[in-house]
């Protein structure tokens, strides 16, 4: 049977029009994906009811299509990560949430009673992996069963430095203080504020277009490999980086307790020969593990991981903070380099006072720790950190008298360039 030119014709300009409907369909309505937690939403248009059940019977076939950023700053501690938190933490269209696997490791660890032991250490790891990706989600119930004691009518007092996060001391959870307000202290929050009530917290965070979470509590970037390719989180890691010179200096004078081994190190001349030495070689191993497998550019971080060395953002705050919204594709607000203006210029006497504040004359403590270390300290330091020092472009100091010479540059000129 041959078919005649007009029923060809017809035929041709009936799959012109099915074509063109179908592209008018996904270009004029916002193609939604259902949340993990929410698959309801599901579907190109709330007439698309097929697509809405696959949605809920295949929910991995979601991801996160809007492509909201999530951020995920990786460090450990005394390294300055409070700092760079707050370059997302005063982002007006930024959720921020200061360290919240705290709760995780007051949970579990007493249960692990510290045990370094490998299972146990992926118990700590499995249940880190699946708060954070609840948080990304804007479901900050999850992280009830964690608080102690646990939230009564999803209200608690008990949220870890809850008044570091701008967000949960800001409309709708607080009306204590103006959104316009750069410098909220914690203490003020938690005083004004009263009672975190989650549901609001969750609001919030849904309202806002990215999430920014700091964590010091994952060892390595492996450690979160499954985050970083699951689909449905756009999740970009910061990975920030401090001399261990420097680390150890901050940890002696904050930690004095843990550190007092290592104070009398310093005031008496003489290492203690009971010193605990995991103190500092732990953070050499998990930043050389860590920045060796970022730096070799596997394919699963890809456009995904970044390294600031602390001391290129403490010497020139404004200028590392545009590269790294540049890297993140974020526009920067204008709260931001407000508060960057605001407190890179501080006194180091008042910070060395207020030891988890953010207001310093951050040039002058990026090497503030030669002033604080014996040369005896500063060259076990070296023995012990030399791979990473030399991977991250930190000088070696040779003597005493270059130990003091505050004029003389540790920290060589060094790019690393985001993974794109």
């Amino acid at each position: 049977m041959q078919c005649s030119w007009k029923a060809v014709l017809l035929l041709a300009l009936a799959s012109i029009a099915i074509q063109y409907t179908a592209i008018r369909t996904f270009t004029a309505k916002q193609f939604q994906i259902c949340p993990v937690a929410n698959p309801q939403n599901c579907g190109l248009g709330q007439e698309t009811d097929s697509f809405d059940r696959l949605c809920d019977e295949y929910p991995s076939f979601t991801y996160n299509i809007t492509r909201k950023t999530h951020i995920l700053i990786l460090a450990t501690t005394r390294s300055g990560s409070s700092f760079i938190g707050q370059l997302f933490n005063q982002h007006s269209d930024v959720f921020y949430l200061f360290e919240p696997l705290y709760h995780v490791q007051t949970t579990l660890i007493p249960r692990l009673s510290h045990s370094k032991n490998v299972a146990d250490r992926r118990v700590m790891l499995g249940a880190s992996r699946d708060l954070l990706r609840s948080l990304y989600d804007c479901d900050l119930y999850f992280l009830e069963s964690y608080i102690k004691p646990q939230p009564v009518n999803h209200t608690t007092d008990k949220l870890f430095r809850r008044g570091a996060s701008k967000a949960l001391c800001s409309p709708p959870v607080c009306d204590a203080f103006r959104p316009s307000e750069v410098n909220i202290e914690e203490g003020d929050c938690v005083k004004k504020c009263a009672a975190l009530n989650i549901t609001l917290a969750t609001d919030s965070c849904k309202d806002r277009r990215h999430v920014a979470i700091k964590i010091v509590r994952v060892p390595e970037i492996s450690d979160i490999r499954a985050l970083v390719e699951d689909p449905r989180l756009n999740l970009k890691i910061i990975q920030l980086v401090r001399d261990p010179r420097g680390i150890l200096a901050s940890r002696i004078e904050t930690f004095r307790d843990t550190y007092r081994l290592w104070r009398i190190w310093r005031a008496s001349g003489r290492k203690p020969y009971n010193l605990d030495l995991s103190q500092l070689t732990m953070v050499c191993e998990d930043f050389l593990n860590s920045v060796s497998t970022g730096l070799s550019r596997p394919p699963w971080l890809k456009g995904k991981y970044m390294v600031v060395r602390y001391e290129d953002l403490a010497r020139n705050p404004l200028k590392k903070t545009k590269e790294i919204y540049e890297y993140l594709g974020m526009s920067l607000d204008s709260n931001v380099v407000k508060w960057i203006q605001t407190n890179t210029r501080g006194n180091n006497e008042l910070s060395a006072k207020q030891k988890y504040g953010t207001v310093r004359d951050s040039a002058a403590n990026a090497e503030s720790w030669r002033l604080k270390l014996s040369y005896d300290m500063v060259d076990y330091t070296q023995t012990v950190c030399h791979q990473i020092l030399n991977q991250l472009g930190y000088r070696m100091v040779e003597s005493p008298e270059e130990l003091k010479n505050t004029s003389l540059t540790l920290v060589e000129e060094r790019s690393f360039s985001p993974f794109l």
